[in-house]
């Protein structure tokens, strides 16, 4: 987990609190890891983009980069709850309808907004985390965490997202997206995004 470690590290010197909260999300073990100080705490299984890592707006990418955990939506929703424009709706899907193939993929449960930190890059026209809708948010498509499936959202199990929801609570948080072994030095970090891994 050196990598983990290097950055955090980096995360810290560009200003992540130190008391703060930190996710990586490992796009290619398709992995959210939960860390705080340096140390790992939880991770869980995610589906990132099925159109890989990329910023632009339309491409329905998984973005790179730094974000910050902006809107924390849902903390009284029930297990399965239908989110439509971040507005919880009149239908709660059971859990017997996680895993279902057949079913179009909805926002469930719980919704954490991101909000990239890197101009150019996360951050500004035609890039911009925020107003792409970047999430992360509970799925009725359990079956595939594990490996890209989204269209451009961090998918998590409904179960682990109330976990992680409860355990930022209102606490600082970060979010760093790409691959944690190429991530040797900031100048690869920085560059991870514009290499469109």
């Amino acid at each position: 987990m050196d990598e983990i470690q290097e950055i955090c590290r980096v995360a810290w010197a560009r200003g992540l609190p130190a008391h703060a909260w930190f996710l990586v999300v490992d796009v290619n073990r398709q992995q959210l890891i939960v860390c705080r100080g340096g140390d790992v705490h939880s991770s869980y299984p995610v589906s990132t983009s099925q159109f890989g890592v990329g910023q632009h707006e339309g491409s329905y990418r998984t973005p790179p980069g730094f974000h910050e955990v902006d809107d924390r939506i849902g903390s009284h929703a029930e297990l399965g709850q239908v989110f439509e424009s971040r507005i919880g709706i009149a239908k709660v899907i059971p859990n017997t309808r996680w895993s279902k193939p057949e079913t179009s993929d909805r926002i469930l449960t719980r919704i954490l907004r991101l909000r990239g930190l890197e101009p150019g890059l996360n951050q500004g026209p035609g890039i911009d985390s925020y107003d792409r809708h970047i999430y992360i948010h509970g799925t009725n498509q359990e079956h595939r965490l594990g490996s890209p499936a989204s269209r451009g959202c961090i998918r998590m199990g409904n179960r682990n997202i109330v976990d992680l929801f409860l355990l930022l609570d209102t606490d600082p948080a970060w979010c760093w997206i790409g691959i944690p072994a190429h991530a040797a030095s900031v100048g690869l970090i920085d560059n991870i995004g514009k290499r469109s891994i």
